[in-house]
């Protein structure tokens, strides 16, 4: 069996107890980042063999995942934070899985654009999960303009050294729509903004943005 387990974004206790019984009952666990993944491991006693499963190294070590799985082993996939699969290298190995006849389950957890939707207090009965806008100026501002013309929710995540040019682009073309910026979610310096795009730089000119961003139009 794959497991497919959902660790917490932050707060090390937003953990299941089916995911820590899971987790300890596995013959291996597949990480994206084993020392990353190990704080958690070790915050629970749990001394479960890990092996790195990432982005450059899916390929190889997919078919290794595989071949365990074919062998009768029980391997768990996780993330380095939330649900795997999304916008992370677990999902080559859940399709992986799926070609080879590989049972599969998911063990539900958290998922960081979930958290902020609900806390934004937008409309939550329609909306898109963008992952990431375009890195260069001229496509993001596209995407932006064509996201304008949406009747849903949009949502979709950042990074500190881009959030303010992101956000300026949001400026631009949305004006003082009301927006949503929440960062480092469950965890101490968790923070949410619920304002036009302007005062939120205004904000962040003063106060260095830290962490990872997640923004809902």
């Amino acid at each position: 069996m794959l497991y497919i387990v959902a660790t917490p974004i932050g707060n090390l206790k937003d953990i299941t107890l089916r995911a820590l019984e899971v987790l300890k009952g596995v013959d291996l666990i597949a990480c994206e980042d084993t020392r990353h993944s190990q704080i958690l491991l070790r915050n629970y006693d749990i001394a479960t063999p890990t092996t790195s499963y990432f982005q450059h190294n899916r390929f190889t070590k997919g078919e290794y995942i595989i071949d365990q799985l074919k062998k009768g082993k029980n391997v768990a996939l996780v993330s380095d934070a939330g649900m795997p699969g999304i916008l992370d290298p677990g999902y080559h190995l859940i399709n992986l899985a799926i070609k080879n006849n590989i049972e599969i389950t998911v063990i539900p957890g958290p998922a960081a654009f979930v958290n902020a939707l609900v806390l934004s207090g937008k409309p939550a009965h329609r909306f898109i999960f963008e992952g990431f806008l375009p890195n260069r100026k001229i496509a993001r501002r596209n995407r932006l303009k064509e996201i304008a013309a949406y009747r849903q929710t949009v949502i979709f995540y950042e990074s500190c050294h881009r959030i303010l040019a992101t956000l300026e682009d949001i400026q631009d073309i949305f004006g003082e729509k009301e927006i949503t910026c929440a960062r480092e979610l469950t965890k101490k310096f968790e923070e949410i903004k619920r304002c036009s795009a302007r005062e939120i730089v205004s904000h962040f000119k003063i106060h260095k943005p830290r962490g990872e961003f997640v923004v809902i139009i």
